[in-house]
């Protein structure tokens, strides 16, 4: 008699389902979303808290009577009108839109003409554009104290070079008719260094054809400028020069570290007089109103900038 031997049942192998490459992409494109915006948040929540809320906050102040440590009142304009009727307020507006107007006229044209010089440069271009720029390497402040000691009437080297040409020598900082024009070159020193760069990129992005073709014609090299350079460098100029405004208008650096705002409140400006009024008269009420009146200045100038040359290049 035979057994019969039984035979365990055979185990069915299900075969594994390879992921899809669709499914894979997702995933990936999930991640590079998530991980993108966690940078955005990171980076709102940073202007949120140090640029943001501050300003939000100077607003509400500005109609207060605030000083730290105490309980805040609100007393309206009263800020406002306290701080129009400062024998120091006219100055400071009139000393702050002349410093404009003159870095205008001195620190918005050598930058472009350095910048034209350096693109023309066939050797050493490199070691010219870092000598353009050390300037902006400085620390603020330290550029400040150079020129200070550079200005000064007695031992300072703009002076001994004066005398060494046996030339009139200057008060520079030191006089009321000149501290002003004396600033607007140490600014202008000091920030130059970037303003050449993003114009030496901007020419270098123009089609070399343009010029031939401006040569072929019997262009010159100042025909060739007007022509050919302003033109295709326009927008670059208009931003700069808008944002040029802005930063002049906001100038605090030279006027506190070169001469506090002499001589007989020459160089006081308006960010000059905010501090003033925030750390030496501790009213910050009236320190936050003269912060708005700039602020709704300068959002007004630079709304309507914008839209005036944005008409003008859809005239174009």
């Amino acid at each position: 008699m035979t057994k019969t031997v039984e035979r365990p049942p055979a185990v069915r192998v299900r075969p594994v389902k390879a992921p899809s490459p669709a499914g894979d992409r997702r995933r990936r494109r999930l991640t590079d979303h998530l991980r993108a915006y966690g940078f955005l948040v990171g980076g709102l929540v940073c202007f949120a808290l140090f640029s943001w809320y501050p300003a939000v906050r100077a607003v509400v102040i500005a109609f207060q009577k605030y000083t730290p440590g105490s309980d805040p009142e609100w007393v309206g304009t009263a800020n406002f009108t306290r701080v129009w009727h400062d024998p120091e307020f006219a100055a400071a507006w009139r000393n702050t839109l002349t410093f404009t107007l003159l870095a205008l006229l001195i620190g918005f044209a050598i930058p472009f003409v350095l910048a034209l010089v350096l693109n023309e440069l066939r050797h050493a271009r490199a070691f010219f554009r870092v000598v353009v720029y050390l300037p902006v390497m400085i620390p603020p402040v330290v550029s400040a104290l150079l020129w200070k000691w550079f200005y000064d009437p007695g031992a300072g080297l703009a002076n001994e070079a004066l005398r060494l040409l046996h030339l009139p020598t200057s008060n520079w900082s030191n006089g009321a008719d000149t501290a002003l024009v004396s600033l607007v070159i140490v600014a202008t020193w000091a920030t130059m260094g970037g303003t050449v760069l993003i114009y030496l990129a901007a020419l270098q992005s123009i089609p070399g054809e343009l010029y031939e073709a401006a040569e072929l014609d019997g262009a010159n090299l100042l025909q060739r400028a007007r022509h050919v350079t302003v033109p295709q460098t326009r927008f670059v100029i208009l931003m700069l020069m808008l944002l040029q405004i802005i930063a002049t208008m906001q100038v605090f650096t030279e006027p506190f570290v070169i001469t506090g705002g002499g001589p007989e409140n020459a160089t006081v400006t308006v960010l000059y007089l905010i501090y003033k009024y925030a750390f030496l008269y501790n009213d910050f009420g009236g320190a936050c109103a003269l912060s708005v009146m700039l602020l709704a200045l300068l959002g007004a100038f630079s709304a309507v900038y914008l839209r005036l040359t944005r008409s003008g290049e859809e005239a174009a």
